[in-house]
């Protein structure tokens, strides 16, 4: 399996994590000129940028270490183009998650970040 597909196993196994916890998927993989963000979805009121982070053991750090602040700049400038393609006013509730797989242990950090202004 090529580094492309274990990224995909990992991400569909968080998609359905997320889901079992009644988060509905918007979007996978979404990109553009900016960047990507691995997945979108809407829990409660809330819109979510989740990046997925993946390791096989905590022998290199934890994942959502690897979610470093310059990876946190992109994703808000990823996500600032999804509002604003998606008419999505500056009140519409946001928030910025990171699901980290060390092993066969998920985690999900909700609000791991605050939005970054660039």
């Amino acid at each position: 399996m090529n580094t492309r597909e274990k990224g995909a196993a990992y991400e569909q196994l968080a998609i359905n994590y997320l889901q079992d916890r009644g988060v509905a998927v918007l979007e996978h993989n979404y990109r553009n000129r900016r960047g990507e963000i691995d997945i979108i979805g809407k829990d409660g009121d809330y819109t979510v940028f989740i990046e997925v982070k993946y390791r096989k053991d905590s022998a290199a750090g934890q994942p959502a270490e690897a979610v470093t602040y310059g990876k946190q700049r992109k994703i808000c400038k990823v996500a600032d183009y999804y509002r604003m393609m998606h008419q999505m006013g500056d009140f519409t509730p946001v928030r910025y998650d990171v699901v980290a797989i060390c092993g066969a242990e998920i985690t999900w950090y909700q609000n791991a970040f605050e939005h970054i202004y660039s």
